[in-house]
């Protein structure tokens, strides 16, 4: 059966209509179900295959046996909206107002949807980068707002900065960011921030950036638009504690904003999630606690990880760009002979035993041709899986003459 009205609006947004208007399955869940039908290494989805931090695990553990396990408060239990503006403090410099300032929410994306839901009015535009997380599109449209993209351009995947300022209008309502980026790995410098918050003031655009990568950076600091000059006023800074502490599947996130844009968006959160996460609330804010040592480590040994995959990528004859924060690697297939990405995405279980996914699921058509044959391969898995990707990735080379 076909679906009606915005919610059709919102799958087309996201790539997600089959050609008969029935919602198709994403290329994320199509990959993912080929390496388990294939018995391939999935290296397309992003999420780790270790657990988080003893101390993480036995907080929630604890959290459940002391009978924490009805509704918290709708703005997210005090002590961890406490631990967030402790956090921020620490490592950014900025001082939040933990009762009126921070707003708990089921992990990043529902963050997301309740701050574009209830910033947006049909019509109004959102400025992203492009590449961008495929929620974003369907979001937007949801919302019933116009979707606008900035190009990143290889091989670093930045944005130009005449093209960023070509994009925000007086149309623009939200300017939407995500750095560390997904998928690219790119890390947004100081001066394209600061010319974004520049743009937010001429246009009164405010911005919405997607941090969820923040502490699993590598050559490249990781700055919060909130810290720079001019750009805590107007900005929406969301984060999760899923990718810093491999808690993926616990989905709790959190938001700062000045008091009365997060008192805009709880009021559109009340009627999503309502409240999540009750046990494992707690056991984020004991994480977030952790002494640096834990922050700096996981970012190295997830660095390590990413250039053990390089080298297998690079072995295999593939061109790739090394990835400054997150979980992701690009790899351009077609110095291999292979100008599809999405073609050779599902013919790489058979001749690689891995599955990776294309980067044109987080592109527009309208600007596909320029990542066709682009790969992103997932780093955030346990060494031994990557050697054995990368070993049975290299053997493409040989394979190159005959799988043209």
């Amino acid at each position: 059966m076909a679906i009606p009205g915005r919610w059709q609006h919102a799958a087309r947004g996201a790539g997600l209509l089959a050609p008969d208007g029935t919602i198709a399955a994403t290329i994320f869940a199509e990959m993912s179900a080929l390496a388990a039908r294939t018995g391939a290494i999935n290296l397309g989805q992003g999420f780790p295959d270790e657990d988080g931090p003893d101390v993480v695990l036995e907080a929630a553990i604890d959290a459940i046996r002391r009978g924490d396990n009805q509704y918290p408060p709708g703005r997210g239990i005090p002590d961890l909206r406490q631990a967030v503006a402790e956090h921020q403090e620490r490592f950014y410099g900025i001082s939040l107002d933990s009762d009126r300032e921070i707003l708990v929410t089921a992990g990043a994306t529902e963050a997301i949807a309740a701050t574009l839901l209830a910033l947006l009015e049909p019509g109004d535009e959102v400025v992203t980068l492009e590449p961008f997380y495929d929620a974003y599109g369907a979001l937007i449209a949801l919302a019933g707002a116009q979707h606008r993209t900035v190009p990143l351009h290889a091989p670093h995947f930045q944005p130009d900065l005449d093209e960023l300022r070509a994009a925000v209008t007086d149309r623009t309502r939200v300017i939407l960011l995500n750095s560390p980026h997904n998928p690219t790995g790119a890390v947004l410098p100081a001066e394209t921030l600061q010319l974004v918050i520049e743009l937010a003031h001429t246009h009164d655009a405010i911005i919405v950036t997607d941090e969820v990568y923040e502490h699993l950076t590598f050559e490249a600091p990781h700055i919060p638009i909130a810290s720079l000059p001019g750009g805590r006023d107007r900005t929406v800074t969301i984060s999760s504690g899923g990718k810093t502490f491999s808690t993926t599947g616990w989905k709790v996130g959190w938001l700062s904003a000045p008091p009365a844009i997060v008192d805009a968006i709880l009021a559109v959160k009340q009627f999503l999630t309502y409240v999540n996460g009750a046990p494992f609330q707690p056991a984020i804010a004991a994480g977030l606690r952790l002494p640096d040592s834990f922050f700096t480590n996981a970012a190295a040994q997830l660095q390590a990880k990413r250039d053990l995959l390089l080298d297998g990528l690079t072995e295999a004859g593939f061109t790739v760009t090394r990835p400054q924060g997150g979980y992701f690697v690009i790899a351009d297939a077609a110095p291999l002979g292979f100008d599809d990405a999405s073609d050779l995405c599902r013919r790489l279980p058979e001749l690689a035993g891995v599955v990776g996914v294309p980067v044109s699921a987080f592109v527009s058509e309208r600007h596909g041709d320029a990542y066709a044959s682009l790969i992103r391969f997932a780093f955030c898995k346990k060494r031994d899986v990557l050697e054995r990707a990368a070993a049975q990735l290299a053997g493409l080379q040989a394979q190159r003459g005959s799988t043209r």
